[in-house]
């Protein structure tokens, strides 16, 4: 007999109610032994208006409140945008509201994730890609660069509707990578959880000879990391080889000058 059940860990996942993208990824990635459990919420549009009007102070709070009820070792906003809007320091705002109702259940979000990633890889300089608008681009290069990382290329695919972002094929944002990638970079951060890019980052790595980070590889292993699993997952990117190095505090403004 095999058990199929959380019995190394169980992951909480909030995750936006009109997405499709970030479940069958974790699953694909997941040792044995590791379970997901998701909570959604309402998300309509990822404009700015869109996600501030998801991100008002109830629905995240709900969802919280309603994963804290299982038996969870970790968990995990899955938004990345919805947590670098408002710029440095909002992604610990929102980790703090679910904690204010989770308690001692660790918790992270997408963006906390990312930065924790490339924090532990050493990055100084990297290029940000994602499907984007130009200002939610544009707001996610001054997050990362308000975290100490200076951000060689920002590039978007202009895409709104949540529901389009989970159609964009995979090669396509290969090719996107391959094509804004700046060499200059020591690495590349693929933004959004709700593209797929899990099974291009082993390829795009080869291609271009630095580590890729995408929001939804960095959040499974940052989650993964938070709930002390060591299991080894392979296929998914060099990220996986190392342990989290965790930021705190004014360590957030040294983001790869260490």
């Amino acid at each position: 007999m095999r058990d199929f059940t959380g019995w190394r860990a169980r992951i909480g996942l909030i995750y936006m109610a009109s997405s499709t993208v970030m479940e069958p990824e974790f699953y694909a990635m997941a040792p044995e032994g590791v379970s997901i459990h998701t909570t959604r919420i309402p998300f309509q549009k990822a404009s700015p208006d869109g996600i501030r009007n998801m991100m008002a102070r109830g629905p995240l709070e709900d969802a919280a409140e309603l994963l804290a009820t299982a038996p969870l070792d970790a968990c995990v906003f899955g938004g990345t945008s919805a947590s670098f809007l408002e710029g440095r320091g909002f992604n610990d705002i929102v980790a703090q509201r679910m904690r204010s109702v989770m308690g001692d259940i660790p918790v992270t979000t997408a963006s906390t994730a990312a930065l924790t990633a490339l924090h532990t890889l050493g990055v100084r300089r990297m290029t940000f890609i994602g499907p984007y608008i130009d200002e939610v681009t544009a707001r996610g290069r001054a997050f990362f660069e308000a975290n100490g990382i200076s951000v060689l290329g920002a590039h978007g695919l202009g895409v709104t509707d949540d529901i389009e972002l989970g159609l964009i094929p995979l090669d396509r944002i290969y090719r996107f990578a391959r094509e804004r990638f700046d060499p200059a970079s020591d690495a590349v951060f693929i933004s959004c959880t709700n593209i797929t890019t899990v099974g291009a980052i082993e390829a795009l790595e080869q291609d271009l000879g630095v580590p890729v980070v995408s929001a939804i590889q960095s959040s499974f292993w940052h989650a993964l990391g938070l709930a002390g699993v060591g299991a080894p997952v392979t296929g998914f990117g060099s990220l996986f080889s190392h342990k989290p190095v965790e930021l705190v505090g004014a360590s957030l403004a040294n983001v790869g000058n260490a």
